[in-house]
């Protein structure tokens, strides 16, 4: 009950939505590409800043920690009231937007050995199990707790992703459907991440470079979102999770192990 009586917290919150939503969204285009801003940007780095002024204490940053799990709980209810009405139409987009999903798995096999070799420790498997969005943060939440080294992990690329995953999205889609041969519908459908943000940024881009093609980068990019996810959160679960977590057990072996011989050798 303390924390929904900490009207501190709900004053601060409700100023940050207000504020942002006044703001509201702008795109900045950049040659082929543009950089999407929306209100969830300008919301995080309002609460960051708000974080070191006395408007906000550690009380009102830990009973956030709760709300978060919360408002995370009430959306991953809403994705799947949103996912079961629309499995025909992820039936009917064909298997190339399935396929999709095992790029995902390219997150843990690329950034993963990248982490430990930074000497990262178990924050790396929140880090790059997968890209981090509201699905995934749930997953790693659930299993490990916002607490936890995982927890810490997840949590900072959800907030780098929210930050420049957008704007990069924007700028690399615009810019390859424009120097190289690939059709801008195969862009369109590798528009959806799983993001809503990302997708809207890269599909702005792919609809600036060909406006004839409009309606058949948004319905491809929505489709290939909505797959991502209804079936990203699945993946994560059952394939990328747990091969991340035996990938971090080798490399970490085979780092601890060659950092052991090194010892011995020069002593």
């Amino acid at each position: 009950m303390n924390l929904w009586k900490d009207w501190r917290l709900h004053v601060v919150v409700l100023g940050i939505v207000i504020v942002t939503e006044l703001i509201g969204t702008h795109k900045v285009s950049i040659g082929s590409g543009v950089i999407l801003l929306l209100p969830m940007l300008y919301a995080i780095i309002i609460g960051l800043g708000l974080f070191f002024t006395p408007f906000v204490k550690e009380k009102q940053s830990k009973n956030a920690e709760t709300l978060v799990f919360l408002a995370v709980s009430l959306l991953m209810a809403k994705f799947g009231v949103t996912i079961g009405p629309a499995v025909n139409t992820i039936l009917e987009v064909g298997p190339a937007l399935i396929l999709q999903e095992l790029g995902h798995l390219a997150t843990l096999l690329i950034a993963l050995p990248a982490a430990v070799l930074l000497g990262l420790k178990r924050e790396s498997i929140g880090m790059t199990h997968s890209i981090g969005r509201e699905p995934n943060v749930a997953l790693i939440m659930d299993k490990y707790g916002l607490n936890s080294p995982e927890g810490r992990g997840v949590m900072s690329i959800y907030i780098f992703g929210t930050i420049f995953g957008a704007v990069f999205l924007g700028l690399i889609s615009g810019i390859l459907a424009t120097i190289t041969p690939l059709h801008p519908l195969a862009f369109a459908m590798a528009s959806g991440v799983g993001s809503g943000s990302m997708m809207a940024a890269a599909s702005g881009s792919l609809v600036s470079a060909f406006p004839n093609l409009e309606k058949d980068i948004v319905a491809l990019a929505g489709a290939s979102n909505l797959i991502s996810t209804a079936t990203g959160l699945y993946v994560s679960i059952f394939i990328a999770l747990p091969l991340t977590e035996k990938l971090y057990a080798f490399l970490t072996k085979f780092r601890d192990k060659k950092s052991a011989s090194k010892v011995k050798v020069e002593g």
